[in-house]
């Protein structure tokens, strides 16, 4: 797959963006809107830290009931650890952004991301709402995933098309995210949009699945987020026979929705403040997914294997080892390594003469690191971008 490293211009039916500077952040768009024309069905999924922010715990509200008619974020600062100030802030800001749209309150769900411990400069995100309902329009999309990025180096979009009851279906997605990102539900921040007809139980189903395959399998150093969110909303724009649960049209639109965020997530890793490299950790051959799953993640946060990845190091010993600090059951005689296409170990035995060319596809900015446990039928994946040099001045330097 080839990463795209700027927004695509996408027109989703249904469906209009805008992304303003409202001066929450040093430089560049910070506040951004999307709403659908009619109310949409929506879902999402939250962080699980325990020290939520004000707009997750109003969004958390608002998406449970299924429907919302316009997501509001805001970039620069997480409102989060802000008390009741801070969530005064973010019902005030829906409040606003409804009116001047001509919605309910709960019809707006808030959306937040920057430095935490610090109150939102209350009048800039109010006006910076204002200009954002102005600015609104259908091909807004790359202007909204420019204003709620933060530390990334580049927006992240993704877009796919379907055919869904013999209607055309889009099916897009902006995100943003570099650092503090760590497998736990939603990871990061991602809207994915469609105008697809389909109820609220679907798209539930729906995100669940795609979020647990793709964004629940990425680390870049392990930190959740206070105000990780991950919303699908559909629009109906497209008119299609509504999708049931468990139908064949659900099947295809699951499809797609993952196909959306897997690109996400591989951006998200590429980014990975300072990453040069996206590398895939596939465990095979574990006594249940659940293990596998451990020592897929053990493998892709240790801080040694990172560096190897990022120094293109086919130090398999070092693979192994990392395996083994997951709590899973691991004998080091039966693991086989891969990495790309070349066995650098078989049964816990280096292969003669195979470091050199496992080298040359460590040196790509994506490969595959496969180890295969042989003890039982277990496997699971998940994606992890290299330690560089940048990452560690980056967070060094970096204002929280």
């Amino acid at each position: 797959m080839k990463l795209q490293r700027r927004a695509h211009r996408v027109l989703v039916p249904g469906f209009r963006f805008s992304g303003v500077r409202a001066g929450l952040k040093q430089r560049g768009r910070d506040v951004a809107l999307i709403v659908a024309d009619r109310p949409a069905s929506v879902a999402g999924v939250f962080t699980t830290n325990r020290a939520p922010a004000a707009p997750v715990q109003l969004a958390r509200r608002r998406v449970a009931a299924g429907r919302a008619s316009a997501v509001l974020v805001h970039a620069g600062n997480a409102n989060a650890c802000t008390g009741a100030e801070g969530r005064r802030t973010a019902a005030d800001a829906t409040a606003l952004a409804a009116r001047l749209l001509g919605l309910a309150p709960a019809e707006v769900v808030p959306c937040a991301t920057g430095r935490i411990g610090v109150q939102v400069p209350r009048q800039r995100l109010l006006a910076g709402v204002r200009a954002a309902a102005v600015a609104l329009a259908p091909a807004g999309f790359p202007h909204a995933a420019e204003a709620i990025t933060t530390t990334d180096a580049f927006p992240k979009t993704a877009r796919r098309a379907l055919v869904l009851g013999g209607r055309r279906v889009t099916v897009a997605a902006l995100g943003k995210g570099a650092g503090m990102i760590a497998p736990d539900l939603a990871t990061l921040l991602v809207f994915v949009v469609t105008d697809a007809a389909a109820p609220a139980r679907v798209l539930r189903a729906t995100l669940g699945e795609a979020v647990d395959a793709t964004l629940n399998a990425i680390t870049v150093d392990g930190d959740m987020s206070t105000n990780d969110t991950v919303l699908l909303l559909a629009s109906g724009a497209a008119a299609n026979t509504p999708i049931a649960v468990g139908s064949r049209q659900h099947a295809a639109l699951t499809r797609a929705v993952t196909a959306v965020l897997d690109e996400i997530a591989r951006l998200v890793v590429l980014d990975g403040e300072g990453g040069t490299r996206v590398v895939e950790v596939l465990v095979r051959g574990a006594r249940s997914g659940g293990e596998a799953r451990r020592v897929a993640r053990a493998v892709a946060e240790s801080t040694l294997c990172k560096a190897a990845f990022h120094g293109g190091d086919p130090n398999w010993g070092r693979f192994v080892c990392a395996a083994g600090t997951a709590g899973a059951a691991l004998d080091a005689d039966r693991v086989d390594v891969t990495i790309g296409d070349v066995r650098v170990a078989r049964r816990g035995r280096p292969v003669p003469g195979a470091l050199g060319r496992a080298a040359v596809r460590m040196r790509r900015t994506s490969f595959r690191l496969e180890l295969d446990l042989h003890l039982g039928a277990g496997t699971a994946r998940m994606l992890a971008s290299d330690l560089s040099p940048a990452y560690v001045r980056f967070n060094a330097e970096y204002t929280t």
